[in-house]
C-alpha cells in the first residue's frame, strides 16, 4: 500500500512540474482587489470641496416652475398688467419708478452699495406696502432693459401668493435654511420680465435666518449676479417686526408707503428712525384723496436722508 502512495505523490509532483495541475488560488486580499485600479495607469480623480459656479439666465429658466397668472382677475383687483389700457394710476407708477431705476444702475445722485435691492415697507400694517410691491413690479417689468423679481419678505405674514391666486410653497427661508436651491424656488411667470420668490416655509427663528451670514451672501449674489434685474422686496412693517429693520440694514433703497389721512405722525418719524442707516429713504404718499367723488390715488414723495417733511406733514 505504501509503494502505491508513493508511486501517486511521485506521479503528482510530475505532473506539476510539467504544468498540468495549478496550485490552488489564494483568497483574493483587499490590495488584491485594489490593485488594477492602482496599476491601470490611470490616477482617481482628486476629491474637491463644492463651488458655486454661476447660474446663467437660461439655466436658472430651465429649472424654475412656470406659474400662470391670471391677468384678468389682477386688472379687477386694481393691479396693474401688460396690455392694460394707460391709467392715471400706470403714470403715477412711471413716475413713482424711474428714481429708483435710475438709483439701481448708477445713474442717481449717489453711489449706493445693493442699489438694486429695494425694499418696500411701511410704518404699521394696512397700508398698502403689499399691493405697492406688486404693482411697482409689475411697471418695473414693463422696462425694456430690466427684468424683475418680486420677494416676499414678509415672512410673518406672506401675502403675495395670495394675492396672486397661487398656492404657498417653498422660498427664501428654505433657501437660507439649506433645504433648496434658489433656481428650484423661483416663480417664472407668464410676465416675461418677472420672477416671483416666496417667503417659504414659516420658521420660528425666521428673524435670525434674515440676519444670518447666508442671507447677506444670498442677497450679495443676488444683487450682483445680474445687472440688469431689479429685485423688490416686500417686507414686514417697521414697528411691528424685527425682520424688517434686519433686511433694511442691507438694502439700497427703501420705499415708506404711508397712507394718507390714517399714519399717525410720530408713527412715520419713529420708523424712519428704525432705518436711519440707509442712505436712500423714498416715502409713498398712498390712497390720496383725488377729487370730491371720494376717488384714492397715489401721491410720492422722496428725498435723501430725512428730506421727507412736506410728505409726513401731509401723513399726519
Amino acid at each position: 500500500m505504501a509503494s502505491l502512495i508513493e508511486q501517486a505523490a511521485q506521479r503528482l509532483e510530475q505532473l506539476r512540474q510539467a504544468g498540468a495541475v495549478m496550485p490552488p488560488a489564494a483568497e483574493p486580499t483587499k490590495a488584491d482587489a485594489v490593485a488594477p485600479q492602482r496599476h491601470s495607469g490611470m490616477a482617481p480623480a482628486p476629491v474637491r470641496p463644492p463651488v458655486e459656479t454661476p447660474v446663467d439666465p437660461a439655466a436658472e429658466s430651465q429649472r424654475s416652475k412656470t406659474v400662470e397668472l391670471n391677468l384678468a382677475s389682477l386688472a379687477v383687483m386694481g393691479f396693474l398688467t401688460p396690455g392694460s389700457p394707460r391709467s392715471a394710476m400706470a403714470d403715477q407708477y412711471r413716475v413713482i419708478k424711474r428714481p429708483l431705476i435710475k438709483n439701481a444702475v448708477g445713474q442717481g445722485a449717489a453711489t449706493l452699495n445693493h442699489a438694486n435691492l429695494i425694499m418696500v415697507t411701511s410704518a404699521l400694517a394696512g397700508e398698502g406696502k403689499s399691493f405697492t410691491s406688486l404693482n411697482l413690479a409689475m411697471s418695473m417689468a414693463a422696462e425694456l432693459d430690466h427684468t424683475v423679481m418680486l420677494v416676499d419678505a414678509d415672512v410673518a405674514r406672506p401675502s403675495l401668493l395670495r394675492m396672486l391666486g397661487l398656492p404657498p410653497g417653498p422660498g427664501l427661508l428654505d433657501v437660507l435654511e439649506g433645504q433648496a436651491e434658489m433656481t428650484d424656488v423661483l416663480l417664472r411667470t407668464n410676465i416675461d420680465k418677472l420672477t416671483l420668490l416666496p417667503s417659504g416655509t414659516p420658521h420660528p427663528r425666521a428673524t435670525e435666518l434674515l440676519a444670518s451670514e447666508a442671507m447677506h451672501e444670498l442677497l450679495d449674489n443676488m444683487a450682483r449676479r445680474y445687472p440688469d434685474r431689479i429685485i423688490v422686496f416686500d417686507s414686514p412693517p417697521l414697528l411691528l417686526t424685527t425682520e424688517s429693520r434686519v433686511l433694511a440694514s442691507q438694502m439700497g433703497q427703501i420705499v415708506i408707503v404711508v397712507a394718507a389721512e390714517a399714519t399717525p405722525h410720530t408713527a412715520v418719524q419713529q420708523a424712519l428712525a428704525t432705518i436711519e442707516n440707509c442712505p436712500v429713504k423714498m416715502m409713498l404718499l398712498n390712497q390720496v384723496r383725488g377729487d370730491a367723488s371720494g376717488a384714492y390715488g397715489y401721491g410720492y414723495g422722496y428725498g435723501y436722508g430725512y428730506e421727507h417733511d412736506e410728505a409726513m406733514a401731509r401723513a399726519g
